[in-house]
């Protein structure tokens, strides 16, 4: 039939070509945005999703995931371009990937070659990164969101459509969404996912595309999920025995039943990866495992941004890849309780018979878990809240709630010793009767002492003084000090701005302690103090607080008293507290005064005088003599400053 979207124009902007995949929960069709000439992904909602009492919720939540989706700016991450309505139509244009998808190359070639398998894992989670650091978790992880394009590039889809979807469905069903085949177990068994979930998937695609098949299989979603549930992942090596134990490893480490046992992200997960590649030689990475493809012809490959579940759902019994619904907080039976029929071969002969034997199974398997979700011991409870009671009123709620309790002690700063801290399961989480729920009492603040003297210590010792003692020392600012040297600590503080001295503080361990580190006296520049006298220098300096240290000398030229020079020169950079040094003037240096001969002539006088330096000033004893004979010079004898005057009489 004749898709009716096909030749449309959605919300007057794209034109749909052709439909490209149809799957559980959207049809993706070719269309060209007319706007920006180019082709594009469609993605249509199934109309479904959007009825009933959920589907407004839907609606807003399928906007805002891709709306989250779209920030997200990969490579490796097919781009979201535009979400919108159009009538009952809730729609996503994403960019168009020519190629295939990871399902259509298992497919074709069976088990990949052990080099390629890790190249498409590495960019998977390469991708998958940038989403977990963003706090995004894809929560769908297998080959039909892995895209292959035409030149080798891999591209991750869907984000946001199964959390959307799942959700609402948890909401409004109390169901999970989800490819079965590679749902993580605490996703099955208790309904919750985080960074984790991601990575249990990765790993059982990584099995998946070094072995040619899923770690589990069966009849029924349930029987796969009770696997998922009850079994560790194998070892790749148990199918392919020629594998390292490396790669063992690293499919234990992603695909761990237990999640806090699992590599904690897509970012982790990365780093291992690449680790683990780097130890293995080419000859091993070119092997593959002995599992050939099984080509369809008949089949169309995805080469879209989006999934095609409804390919999986058609091959569901040798696959188990179909995306199901399945109760949240399924508490699946023990081992051992369920049966998984393997799928055989079809025969000619007692068709009818098996037939009726498979859907007498699968009713028998419905009906125990009816009885054993809705009143068995895989019936839900909820976690009572039970923070800050004793341990023996926390052991009689939990009781109350069906729930078991395993007690451990942790310091704690804000509940009193003896009383519940936390819960993990946390309260209010709705867990299946009989869980263990981790209990973690108080056993009071964990005070810690306090090192004497921090303050006058070096920032080096001072933080290796409280590391020691089992506090955060941070150095939260730097100032200069006239007194302490740069490099030492002028104050320690706690959080609440007391100080950190054991002689009137307390701390618990791990707090902070921020420290105040003294970068030495503050620069300042040397003013000009030539030409000053020492006092007014003094006082000059002394404003920046500087010193003044003087010697002295004699100067023909500067007057006594006053500075000559100074150490360092003008304009130096120097600090607070430093000095500076200076010459300061004695005045011009006395000399022996010449005694002039009793009747010298004045020439001869003058010379005399004027050759040891000093001035001559002439006086005459009688103004009606004209000898100009020297008969008197005072001072006569001794010593004088150079250039000071000598004074002759003359006749």
């Amino acid at each position: 039939m004749t898709d009716p979207l096909v030749g449309r124009l959605v919300d007057g902007r794209y034109e749909v070509v052709s439909r490209l995949a149809r799957g559980g929960m959207a049809t993706v069709y070719l269309a060209v945005d007319r706007r920006l000439d180019r082709e594009v992904a469609l993605k249509v909602m199934h109309p479904h999703l959007a009825e009933g009492a959920g589907g407004l919720d839907f609606v807003a939540r399928f906007r805002r995931e891709a709306r989250t989706a779209a920030k997200l700016a990969h490579p490796g991450l097919v781009a979201v371009f535009d979400q919108g309505v159009d009538g009952e139509t809730s729609y996503l244009t994403m960019e168009y990937i020519d190629g295939v998808n990871l399902r259509r190359r298992i497919t074709d070639l069976g088990a990949l070659p052990l080099g390629e398998a890790l190249s498409v894992a590495e960019k998977v989670l390469d991708a998958l990164s940038t989403a977990h650091r963003a706090g995004l978790v894809h929560r769908d992880i297998k080959p039909e969101n892995v895209l292959i394009a035409l030149d080798g590039r891999v591209k991750l889809a869907d984000f946001g459509l199964a959390r959307a979807v799942t959700e609402v469905t948890s909401t409004t069903t109390g169901t999970v969404l989800g490819t079965v085949a590679y749902l993580a177990p605490e996703l099955v068994s208790r309904g919750e996912s985080d960074a984790r979930t991601d990575v249990y998937a990765c790993g059982v695609l990584l099995y998946e595309m070094i072995t040619g098949s899923q770690p589990f299989t069966g009849t029924t979603p349930i029987h796969v999920a009770f696997q998922h549930v009850n079994n560790d992942v194998p070892a790749p090596s148990d199918s392919v025995p020629w594998l390292p134990v490396e790669v063992d490893d690293l499919v234990r480490a992603l695909a761990a039943r237990d999640r806090d046992e699992r590599v904690p992200d897509a970012v982790a997960a990365l780093a291992l990866l690449r680790r683990t590649r780097a130890g293995l030689d080419e000859e091993t990475l070119e092997r593959r495992a002995d599992v050939p493809g099984s080509p369809l012809v008949d089949e169309p490959a995805p080469a879209d941004g989006a999934s095609s579940d409804d390919q999986e759902t058609a091959r569901f019994q040798t696959r188990a890849g179909a995306t199901v619904a399945l109760p949240i907080g399924l508490g699946l039976p023990a081992a051992g309780e369920v049966i998984a029929v393997e799928p055989r071969a079809p025969r000619r002969r007692g068709r009818t018979a098996a037939v009726v034997t498979t859907i007498v199974l699968l009713l028998a398997a419905l009906g125990f878990a009816g009885w054993w979700f809705g009143m068995g011991p895989g019936s839900p409870t909820t976690v009572p809240a039970i923070a800050g009671s004793t341990q023996e009123a926390a052991t009689s709620a939990l009781d109350a709630a069906h729930l078991k309790a395993a007690f451990t002690e942790a310091f704690d700063a804000t509940q009193p010793e003896g009383l519940v801290v936390s819960t993990d399961p946390e309260v209010g989480t709705q867990v299946s009767r009989d869980t263990t729920v981790n209990v973690v009492i108080s056993k009071g603040p964990d005070w810690v002492a306090i090192p004497a003297g921090l303050v006058g210590m070096t920032s080096e010792d001072a933080q290796a003084a409280l590391t020691a003692a089992g506090l955060a020392p941070s150095v939260d600012g730097h100032r200069n000090d006239d007194v302490a040297a740069a490099g030492t600590v002028l104050s320690a503080t706690l959080p609440d701005g007391t100080a950190a001295d054991p002689t009137s503080a307390k701390a618990t361990r791990g707090t902070t302690v921020s420290l105040e580190i003294s970068d030495g006296p503050a620069p300042v520049v040397i003013a000009t103090i030539t030409g000053m006298t020492a006092d007014a220098a003094t006082a000059l300096l002394a404003k920046d607080a500087l010193t003044l240290t003087t010697t002295e000398a004699y100067s023909d030229t500067v007057a006594a008293g006053v500075i000559i020079s100074q150490d360092p020169p003008p304009s130096t950079t120097m600090h607070r507290g430093d000095s500076v040094s200076a010459v300061v003037s004695k005045g011009p240096e006395p000399v022996e005064i010449p005694t002039v001969p009793y009747g010298a002539t004045l020439d001869d006088a003058t010379k005399m005088l004027e050759d040891a330096g000093f001035k001559v000033n002439v006086e005459k004893a009688s103004p009606f003599l004209r000898l100009n004979r020297v008969i008197g010079q005072n001072p006569s004898s001794g010593q004088a400053p150079k250039g000071s005057t000598i004074t002759i009489t003359i006749t």
